[in-house]
């Protein structure tokens, strides 16, 4: 086993190394640079209101003209589909008539 003195002096050693790093830790603290820190000011409640307003106006025209294409399609389709049945309707009756 270790004689005390060998402890004492291995426990000298660490707390030296130890008071080593601290130093060298205050000193880098003292050089690090500092900065000023401001405090984030709010737009005001105005302009918030504001720019929600506009985006749900933005979002609503949207959704009018989301509503507006799909009833022009719906009808050009129809168009489209009862002009064909007609058109294939006229080609079968005169056709056969030959």
């Amino acid at each position: 086993m270790e004689n005390p003195e060998d402890k004492y002096k291995y426990l000298e050693c660490i707390e030296r190394q130890l008071q080593e790093k601290e130093a060298k830790l205050q000193l880098k603290k003292s050089e690090a640079e500092v900065h000023q820190t401001v405090k984030h000011q709010h737009e005001a409640s105005g302009k918030l209101w504001q720019k929600k307003l506009l985006l749900g106006l933005k979002l609503f025209a949207l959704g009018i003209i989301a509503i507006v294409a799909v009833k022009v399609a719906s009808f050009l389709a129809g168009v489209i589909i009862v002009g064909t049945l007609a058109f294939v309707a006229y080609k079968l009756f005169t056709s056969s008539q030959k």
